[in-house]
């Protein structure tokens, strides 16, 4: 598994192509592309890691990603299972920024389209009232003609450079220009995926990227801008925030299932990561 450039379905020469997806499971390999990507999950539910950033992902998430800006969206493991109860949705809409002509955003008339494709580059995540009320316009898109599908598709991109409800979600500039140490970052972030909720050492992951600690503690804060252990910390977080909306489980519960031995330790960490305790984040929510 590596970090690559994913060259997309479109046919050459096509500056637009938009898919509805039905499939077991999301691509597991952390990737970039070329294109803008608007990503509209209707059903799925796991983890998304864009940039340096690790967030929960549940249906209604709606995420714009720019050009050579590495992410994964992974799925929770009752996915990789053969049960069709748990197959995902999505729609999947890639675009060149001249899909409507060259320079046209650059006109004073789309300015604020310009700076939300400009901001894509760290990823922008919209939020919930935003995605519902997308949600039907985004489902029939793949169902037009070529020539509608670009009218909407710039419709579509206006009302959300309007939005308020949006977030950047990489807390810095993480493109990759080079897949120089891909295959790396790729095993490391999926042996974390699939093993978070279990003990994780330092030396348990450099050997997974066959380096020697120091080594690795060095390329992992260049490749993530994060430590080893404040983005494992990220990953156990983000999902037991996740487990806390979802459903009713005791605090104490969560903890356990997301990998922590300790509930004072998963308390501080929940606070220092979210900005308040489990249970006033599940009342707030």
């Amino acid at each position: 598994m590596k970090l690559v450039v994913k060259n997309s379905e479109k046919p050459i020469n096509k500056k637009l192509f938009i898919e509805n997806r039905e499939v077991p499971c999301l691509d597991a390999s952390w990737h970039y592309h070329l294109e803008y990507e608007l990503l509209y999950i209707s059903q799925s539910s796991g983890i998304r890691f864009v940039g340096d950033s690790v967030s929960p992902f549940l249906p209604g998430d709606l995420v714009l990603v720019g050009p050579y800006l590495p992410h994964l969206w992974r799925n929770d493991i009752s996915y990789y299972k053969d049960n069709e109860a748990y197959f995902v949705k999505t729609i999947v809409t890639k675009f060149s920024k001249d899909f409507i002509g060259e320079n046209t955003f650059e006109s004073v008339e789309f300015k604020e389209i310009n700076k939300m494709l400009d901001d894509s580059k760290y990823g922008v995540a919209f939020g919930e009232k935003t995605s519902k009320k997308m949600h039907q316009d985004i489902m029939n898109i793949a169902n037009l003609k070529p020539v509608e599908q670009s009218i909407k598709l710039l419709e579509i991109l206006h009302r959300l450079s309007i939005v308020k409800d949006k977030k950047l979600l990489s807390s810095s500039d993480m493109r990759q220009f080079t897949s120089e140490n891909s295959q790396r970052i790729d095993n490391v972030l999926k042996f974390i995926s699939d093993n978070y909720v279990s003990y994780i050492s330092l030396n348990d992951v450099a050997e997974v990227a066959c380096m020697t600690t120091n080594s690795f503690c060095r390329f992992f804060k260049r490749m993530t801008n994060k430590s080893f252990t404040q983005f494992l910390n990220e990953v156990r977080i983000r999902n037991a925030s996740r487990l806390l909306i979802q459903g009713d489980l005791p605090v104490s519960e969560v903890c356990y299932i997301v990998g922590y031995n300790s509930i004072t330790n998963f308390n501080k960490q929940f606070k220092q990561i979210m900005g308040c305790t489990p249970n006033n984040y599940r009342k707030t929510i």
